[in-house]
């Protein structure tokens, strides 16, 4: 019988760049490991951070290394160094795609692409168009997963319980500066202090500031704003921190329930990918009403982003008044080895060479 090939889509041009290839990895050892050798053939496909998509020899090298490629390699132009070079690059790699007849052989996408043009919807859209199965959720629940308005927008209507929030544009911060001072006295007013300053789709906590002051909030904003127009304010709130990860289509399960614990000020990007930085803790040490509270709120929101395929949901526990409230979806959360969706999972009694075969046969089963 011949392989199933699996297009194998890393890198990207977001801040997660290295966090995709770490997942890449993991991803490809699971494929051509035991039974899944036999099953799959891999196909990488490698974009640079400068969008310029690899196939061949390329993304081989990344797999291998572990680390990213120079943007100079594989590029058309000699020494690409300035902005106007590094459009004629793009422009004629699209012109003269590097081994065309590969893409043509793909039997199914796995996308493992984390941020922005990676897992909000637009990589989706041109899997869709391409109308080969692809793993994860198409282009409306991996928007509304990214984005974290869209998304509690979502949350709010399934009524999901939240932390108060404030929605705000960057024209609110950079345009008009008899707006800004309002907008810092709205979230004083409104949600006080300490609270949290996010870019609304980014991942991985990149941008995402804690503020204890005027002065610590406006400087946050005006870092969110150059991340992303939109930008989301969050209260803070003194909780435990719990994620549960969901695996399946129309009818999709919830895993047991993690916990995630840490001595930094918050989970912020160093701390999520740095070995021994965080504890997780599985099972979570929380009591059953509270594991089938999280599971089935996982299940809630999973549907009300019209997620498919895989997704990680996070979650404050405020053991103080025994509150759980949604903090965020995830629709293609990170695979490395200190990722907590694979983790879950694996406790939960899918081991990560089962899981990664399981979201293959989920992509190929809503063709």
């Amino acid at each position: 019988m011949a392989k199933v090939r699996v297009g194998l889509l890393f890198g990207g041009r977001s801040g997660e760049h290295e966090v995709s290839i770490n997942s890449a990895r993991a991803i490809a050892g699971a494929l051509s490991t035991g039974q899944n050798g036999s099953k799959y053939e891999i196909l990488p496909f490698y974009i640079q951070k400068d969008g310029r998509w690899l196939a061949g020899d390329s993304p081989q090298q990344v797999l291998a290394s572990g680390q990213p490629l120079q943007l100079s390699q594989g590029t058309d132009v000699e020494g690409a160094d300035t902005s106007s070079q590094l459009f004629v690059a793009q422009t004629q790699a699209l012109q003269r795609w590097e081994s065309p007849a590969q893409v043509a052989e793909v039997d199914v996408w796995f996308p493992i692409l984390h941020g922005p043009n990676g897992e909000d919807g637009t990589i989706q859209g041109l899997l869709t168009l391409m109308q080969v199965p692809f793993v994860g959720s198409g282009v409306l629940g991996s928007a509304l997963g990214m984005d974290k308005i869209a998304m509690k927008t979502a949350f709010a209507q399934a009524g999901l319980p939240q932390v108060k929030y404030i929605a705000v544009n960057r024209s609110q911060i950079w345009s008009n500066p008899c707006v800004f001072p309002k907008l810092c006295d709205e979230v004083e007013a409104t949600l006080g202090y300490p609270c949290f300053v996010k870019p609304a789709n980014l991942g991985s906590s990149v941008g995402i500031a804690k503020v204890r002051s005027r002065q610590e909030l406006e400087t946050a904003l005006d870092n969110a704003a150059s991340y992303d127009r939109r930008i989301i304010v969050e209260a803070g709130v003194v909780a435990r921190e719990l994620e549960c990860a969901v695996l399946g289509n129309d009818q999709p399960k919830a895993s047991i329930v993690g916990e995630i614990t840490y001595n930094s000020d918050f989970y912020d990007y160093e701390t999520k990918y740095t070995q021994g930085k965080a504890d997780l803790l599985i099972p979570a040490p929380v009591g059953e009403t509270v594991i089938q509270q999280i599971q089935e709120m996982s299940l809630q929101a999973f549907a009300a982003v019209d997620a498919a395929g895989l997704a990680r949901v996070d979650f404050f526990y405020v053991e103080a008044t025994g509150e759980v409230l949604i903090n965020e979806i995830n629709t293609l959360p990170g695979f490395t080895a200190t990722s907590m969706y694979p983790l879950l999972w694996s406790h939960s009694g899918v081991p990560f060479p089962e899981l990664v075969d399981t979201l293959i046969q989920l992509a190929l089963e809503r063709q």
